[in-house]
C-alpha cells in the first residue's frame, strides 16, 4: 500500500510555509483529517494498520485516541480490531477521560494517533489511562514523521521521540521533512508567513 500516494491523492500532504506545534517551521504538513473524510479510505488505512497490530502478537481490549485529531483514526482502528474506542480530551490543560469513559483495571490498551510526531499527545493520553488502572500495550498512527523508531522501519528515535522504547510503535509509514528552527528557517526569506494548519491552531 502506498500511503504517500493515497495522503497525495487527497491533498492531505501539504507543501508551503508550516508553524508546527513544536515551535519549528517546515515546507510541508500532513492533514490526516483529509484522508480520514473518506470512509472507505479510513477503514482500508486502518485494516492495514490492524494487519501490522495483530502480525506482532499485540492483543487489546480497547483503543484510545488523543483528541481531537487521533479520534477517527482510533475509532476504525478499534473497529478493525473488534474493540472499543474512547478518547482523552483536555481539561484545564490536561489529557483526561471525560463522558463517562471508563477503563477497567488491567484493561490492554492501544493509544492512537493520526499522526505521531514526538509522541507528546500520545504520551499524555497514555498517562490517562494508566491512572484509570489500564495498562497501555502498544501505540499506533497512520503516519511517522519520522522522529519515533516505528515497527518495520529502519528510522531511529530521534532524541525528542517522548514514545518509551519498551513499547511498540506502528505507523503504516514514515514521511521524513526538514524542520527548521524558526528564527534559522530558510522558507522565511522566500516564502509568505510560516501559518498554522493544524487541529488545535497551533500544530
Amino acid at each position: 500500500m502506498d500511503i504517500q500516494a493515497i495522503y497525495k491523492q487527497a491533498n492531505a500532504l501539504l507543501e508551503g510555509h508550516f508553524l508546527l506545534s513544536s515551535g519549528n517551521h517546515s515546507g510541508f504538513y500532513l492533514q490526516s483529517a483529509k484522508v480520514l473524510e473518506d470512509p472507505k479510505t479510513a477503514a482500508l488505512l486502518a485494516a492495514e494498520l490492524a494487519a501490522e497490530i495483530q502480525a506482532a502478537g499485540v492483543v487489546a481490549d480497547l483503543v484510545c485516541s488523543p483528541a481531537l485529531g487521533g479520534i477517527l483514526a482510533g475509532y476504525e482502528l478499534a473497529r478493525a480490531l473488534g474493540v472499543r474506542s474512547i478518547f482523552a480530551e483536555r481539561s484545564n490543560g490536561k489529557m483526561t477521560l471525560r463522558r463517562g469513559f471508563e477503563v477497567k483495571a488491567g484493561e490492554r490498551v492501544i493509544i492512537c494517533e493520526d499522526i505521531i510526531t514526538t509522541g507528546g499527545s500520545a504520551i499524555e493520553a497514555a498517562e490517562a489511562i494508566e491512572a484509570a488502572g489500564g495498562l497501555v500495550v502498544a501505540f499506533a498512527a497512520l503516519a511517522n514523521r519520522g522522529f519515533c523508531s516505528r515497527v518495520g522501519s529502519s528510522i531511529t528515535a530521534d532524541l525528542t521521540c517522548k514514545l518509551p522504547a519498551d513499547k511498540p510503535f506502528f505507523a503504516l509509514a514514515d514521511f521524513e521533512f526538514p524542520i527548521y528552527p524558526a528564527d534559522r528557517c530558510p522558507l522565511c526569506a522566500t516564502h509568505p508567513a510560516a501559518i498554522k494548519p493544524g487541529s488545535r491552531n497551533n500544530s
